[in-house]
């Protein structure tokens, strides 16, 4: 959807018929809007927080709607003795999906591990068990995020050779051309269109239409584009 039709499509959700009632919001106000709708949109289908009950790749519709996020990204390790540290998650990170680890020993190749991610109250407990610790025989550890961040527990059993992290991403921001970048104060100088496919945009623009309904207290459009938005979320 391009951005000239998304924003006629908003604008017709707030104004009455023919009426430009409307017609003077700014067109960062539109987009701010917009960007904020994809994001709770993406963050209702990730939590099962919408009419299904579903969360992230629990039906083929929301794996369908939401594969374009999900990411892989090869992460820097830091050897900390009984763990290894990355460095920051990817500043687009938005939801964990899986780590994949590969370890070595001196004795032997490089394999690949199988990752159980744990609650951080619980390493000392994990590290101390024998059946739950990291064993390179058995190709398993455990693994937390912490301070923006993963750990990969070796208990000083093995290296960490490649650590892949695969994420969903933050939705691309929409942008306008020539609009005012509301972070920098500078325009755009090009357009970012919705990068969901038509069927999601339609609900995302009524998402946002819903948000600016809401800061210009306007009661009819906002409980129409709410029905809308949870009929179809």
């Amino acid at each position: 959807m391009n951005n000239n039709l998304l924003q006629i499509k908003i604008k017709q959700r707030l104004n009455k018929l023919a009426s430009l009632d409307y017609d003077n919001l700014e067109c960062w106000q539109i987009a701010e809007a917009f960007n904020k709708a994809q994001l709770e949109w993406t963050r209702r289908q990730l939590y099962s927080i919408n009419v299904r009950k579903e969360g992230s790749e629990q039906s083929s519709g929301l794996i369908d709607d939401l594969q374009k996020l999900m990411k892989v990204s090869l992460l820097t390790m830091i050897n900390k003795e009984i763990y290894y540290k990355s460095d920051k998650l990817p500043d687009d990170y938005l939801h964990y999906v899986r780590t994949d680890v590969f370890a070595q020993q001196e004795c032997c190749p490089e394999r690949r591990m199988t990752v159980y991610e744990v609650e951080e109250s619980n390493i000392s407990i994990i590290l101390n068990d024998k059946n739950k610790q990291p064993n390179f025989e058995w190709a398993e550890t455990v693994s937390t995020r912490i301070n923006n961040s993963v750990r990969i527990y070796t208990n000083n059993e093995f290296d960490i050779s490649k650590c892949y992290l695969v994420y969903y991403r933050k939705p691309l921001e929409v942008q306008f051309a020539g609009c005012v970048n509301i972070k920098t104060g500078f325009p755009f100088t090009k357009d970012q269109e919705c990068e969901f496919p038509d069927d999601v945009a339609e609900v995302l623009a009524d998402n946002a239409a819903m948000i600016l309904a809401g800061d210009i207290e306007s009661v009819t459009q906002y409980q129409r584009d709410q029905q809308n938005v949870q009929t179809n979320s």
